[in-house]
């Protein structure tokens, strides 16, 4: 793989990421996978490290000067940004680290000439708690900051479009609901929590009531979203997401008659909101995207397949 590049996805090695490359990869895209591998794994792009005629995976932190010298050399046309509030980003060192990962990776894209940047954004940072007459949530929603991550979620945000307005980087940030399926780490999101505890016949934990809901987003869904942004949605915040609301109590009820234990119930955790769902409204007319796959479809396949390990 010599000469400019076509597409760097940064995080490229983690659970989205991996799977947003493989969706580039089978549709003839030519791919360089930027990671520092803190939390992803090679072994999740097996399927495609087999083809170093589309894929290259480099070993870097995006915060670096190697970083910036990598995107000048390859010059791709498109950057993917995967590695910003990731559910591994807990304390607030980490958080705030986010930011300056994107204002390194905005530096370097204007530098290197690059086209557009698409970054994902968490919708429970973007949102926050939400009333419930307001969901599902719509784009111009004003967020009621609960914590730190949501600060940061809208300064992600505002940093896109300074680079945009001052420097001519486009870009689009996607706002995901939760994103599950094979690969996810088990520490990661409820979904994959529960398939492993299934799996493993052991007792799966629920936090607090279990009513609070979620917005959960099939990961080949979501990619096919990541991958029409591309080249829609300039200068947008666009959420990927059902439009439906579905309790951890709802969602356990799909798992529960191929389970051998019962959930045993574990305490409220501070920073989770109560209830989240994205209209698909704007992804539907800008980017011509709607999740297909219904939340019992997916679990069906997790629980038929197994939730392929990270790096199995």
């Amino acid at each position: 793989m010599s000469g400019p590049g076509d597409v760097v996805v940064v995080g490229g090695a983690g659970f989205l990421g991996s799977h947003l490359v493989e969706h580039l990869v089978a549709r003839g895209r030519t791919v360089d996978v930027v990671d520092d591998l803190s939390t992803g794994a090679l072994a999740n792009l097996a399927g495609v490290r087999e083809r170093p005629d589309r894929v290259r995976v480099v070993h870097l932190d995006a915060g670096s000067s190697e970083f910036a010298e990598f995107l000048q050399l390859r010059a791709p046309r498109v950057v993917y940004h995967l590695a910003l509030l990731t559910p591994a980003a807990r304390r607030t060192s980490e958080i705030l680290r986010s930011a300056t990962l994107l204002v390194a990776t905005l530096e370097a894209v204007r530098h290197a000439g690059t086209a557009k940047v698409v970054v994902a954004l968490p919708a429970t940072r973007y949102y926050g708690e939400v009333p419930a007459r307001h969901l599902p949530v719509k784009e111009g929603h004003r967020a009621e900051p609960i914590g730190v991550g949501d600060v940061v979620a809208h300064t992600l945000v505002d940093l896109l479009g300074v680079y945009r307005e001052r420097h001519g980087v486009e870009f689009t940030a996607a706002v995901l609901g939760h994103a599950y399926g094979p690969g996810q780490r088990p520490e990661d999101g409820v979904v994959a929590a529960f398939a492993a505890a299934t799996a493993e016949r052991r007792d799966p934990e629920i936090h607090g009531s279990g009513r609070q809901t979620r917005d959960f987003v099939w990961v080949h869904d979501a990619v096919d979203a990541l991958a029409a942004c591309a080249g829609r949605g300039d200068g947008m915040v666009i959420n990927v997401g059902t439009g439906v609301q579905t309790s951890i109590l709802d969602l356990w009820a799909l798992f529960a008659p191929h389970a051998a234990r019962r959930p045993r119930p574990a305490p409220a955790r501070a920073a989770d909101v109560q209830r989240i769902a994205l209209s698909p409204t704007r992804a539907r007319i800008q980017l011509g995207w709607s999740s297909g796959t219904p939340l019992a479809d997916g679990v069906r396949r997790l629980i038929e397949t197994g939730p392929r390990p990270p790096g199995g």
